[in-house]
């Protein structure tokens, strides 16, 4: 009706942060992230990744030769995003990157990488990860 102000404004979703539980509960939904850090002259250099949330750190596996495993090695300063089209969720964090094992085939990586591939890809995921295992 012309004049009257609709009072319903769920379409909005809601407005705030994130609780923590919902916060866990959206990074553990398979979102991939984008992760931006400096390439070598100074320029942001953005990339799509999967990562795992522990509750505490965010974990992200790069193939030994890529451009962004070796920029994260000379500035560990980068950010992460993790957001959804269409919705206003999303997080955002400024991060200082830590490389836990040097690359290698068959490290500690590999369990949080099969992880992954279930979230992202589903049951099928491990046969996705597996040629990968030892690609540089």
């Amino acid at each position: 009706m012309r004049g009257e102000v609709m009072k319903d404004e769920s379409w909005r979703g809601k407005l705030g942060g994130l609780e923590r539980e919902e916060f866990d509960a959206f990074l553990a939904e398979g979102k991939v992230a984008r992760l931006a850090c400096l390439d070598d002259k100074g320029w942001p250099y953005v990339v799509p990744c999967w990562h795992e949330w522990d509750g505490e750190s965010f974990w992200v596996i790069p193939r030994m030769k890529s451009a962004w495993a070796e920029f994260l090695q000379k500035e560990s300063r980068c950010a992460i995003t993790v957001d959804e089209e269409g919705a206003l969720r999303k997080v955002i964090a400024q991060c200082t990157a830590t490389l836990v094992e040097p690359p290698n085939v068959g490290g500690a990586w590999v369990p949080i990488a099969e992880r992954m591939s279930v979230r992202y890809l589903g049951p099928n995921g491990p046969s996705y990860l597996e040629p990968t295992l030892d690609k540089k």
